[in-house]
């Protein structure tokens, strides 16, 4: 309990100091960006760097592959603390297993999980379909209240929800079991860094 209070305070505040800015004019977009990062920031197990780090991941990922492979290729990084997941659909085992190896070569990146599979590309409504399974995982985890929904990252792909984070071990257990017993989950994969 005192920790859900903690952070409705933080977010609160942040909120509040939100709206205080955007009074400023000119300011606010970027101010806000700003705060709303910060908020989250505080509340994670990441370091600042590593989490500036696993945005540039992502984000250097995404323009390498598609400078190289645009044509039958849908593909999703989650970089967390330099673990990098990589999710979608390769039109062959050789542009999966280069994608990997683009991936691998980014600064920084420690480890690649590779679960894209070899496939047409999936359908928007079935990308939607994840997006809002993604949603209802994490609103499970937020009426479960057994830890901090920030810790676990959810990512859905074609029915299969991958965990990452930084946790303790019964965090781990409790996200798994919840994730699990969300109707519409087909398969949970962890992709956890301990604290224990």
């Amino acid at each position: 309990m005192k920790n859900s209070q903690h952070y409705l305070i933080t977010l609160a505040q942040g909120l509040a100091a939100c709206l205080l800015l955007a009074t400023l004019p000119g300011c606010f977009p970027l101010v806000a960006t700003g705060m709303g990062a910060a908020v989250l920031m505080a509340d994670d197990r990441r370091t600042a760097g590593a989490f500036v780090e696993d945005e540039a991941i992502e984000n250097k990922a995404l323009l390498r592959v598609e400078q190289k492979h645009s044509a039958g290729v849908h593909l999703n990084v989650t970089s967390f603390n330099r673990l990098v997941l990589l999710t979608g659909e390769a039109p062959s085992a050789e542009v999966r297993s280069d994608i990997e190896r683009i991936v691998r070569g980014i600064d920084n990146v420690r480890t690649v999980q590779n679960e894209m599979v070899v496939n047409p590309t999936t359908t928007l409504m079935l990308r939607s379909n994840d997006s809002v399974q993604t949603s209802k995982v994490k609103a499970r985890f937020l009426d479960a209240n057994k830890f901090r929904t920030n810790h676990v990252k959810v990512v859905t792909e074609n029915g299969v929800v991958y965990l990452m984070g930084i946790v303790k071990r019964q965090e781990a257990e409790d996200a798994t079991e919840i994730a699990r017993t969300t109707s519409g989950v087909q398969r949970v994969v962890r992709i956890f860094e301990y604290m224990n």
